[in-house]
């Protein structure tokens, strides 16, 4: 039986597109220094409530007072919990915070190139990144290379499930109406990878020199986007790269 053509593209985010010390050096630090100041300003709002109440929730104890919430949120954010009502509060800090023109979305040169040349060749492209969806837009909709948000057909987050988790990448497989094999994943975590190839994904591993990609892993490694054959999802040089 011959190979299923790749017809989608799911594209993590740190360590893929952009670099891991972008998020963590610039997006993080400027979420975490404005949590307790943005919780009190939008203390009404209808998504803060949720956030709050959701908080409140997985810590196992809604008489929690707001303080005690930020102070929770906090802790989160210095242990890089992938935590939902985390990431959501991160999403509405970094809107403000783009909106503003204080943060811009360091996006990978040779991503944004191929990204957009793939996006030309008909290929549906998609984000699934353990940060909100709200943020994934951000980041791609504020770049030196432009808004690139309008290249992707749809995002997912942790709200369809753990990112290490086969269920996840069978979940997204049902919603974009696809057979795994037509789906290449592109991401810089070995853990990921392995997930989506349980679910039957194609899958490439990014090597940007931040994350550890064991010599023993099965993954086709590229460095860069550029060198990725998405007709297939195999990995070898291009003319004139």
């Amino acid at each position: 039986m011959s190979a299923q053509p790749i017809r989608a593209i799911v594209t993590d985010i740190e360590g893929t597109a952009t670099s891991i010390s972008f998020v963590r050096d610039s997006l993080f630090p400027y979420a975490r220094g404005r949590i307790g100041e943005y919780l009190a300003a939008h203390r009404e709002d209808e998504a803060v409530l949720r956030i709050l109440a959701d908080a409140r929730a997985l810590a196992g104890d809604d008489t929690l007072d707001d303080q005690a919430v930020i102070d929770l949120l906090i802790s989160w954010s210095d242990a890089d919990r992938k935590i939902t009502p985390l990431k959501a509060l991160q999403g509405l800090i970094w809107t403000q915070g783009f909106r503003d023109g204080e943060l811009v979305g360091d996006v990978y040169h040779d991503a944004a190139r191929s990204l957009r040349e793939w996006h030309e060749a008909g290929y549906r492209l998609h984000v699934y990144s353990s940060g909100s969806i709200l943020a994934q837009k951000l980041v791609f909709g504020h770049t030196p290379h432009g808004d690139l948000a309008t290249l992707f057909s749809g995002f997912f987050d942790t709200t369809t499930g753990p990112k290490l988790e086969a269920g996840s990448y069978r979940a997204i497989t049902a919603a974009l109406g696809l057979e795994p094999g037509e789906i290449l994943f592109l991401s810089d975590s070995i853990g990921e990878l392995d997930a989506a190839r349980v679910a039957g994904l194609k899958t490439v591993a990014l090597d940007r020199g931040e994350a550890v990609i064991p010599p023993d892993q099965t993954h086709p490694v590229a460095k860069t986007f550029d060198v990725i054959d998405p007709a297939n999802g195999t990995v070898a040089a291009r003319e004139g790269s």
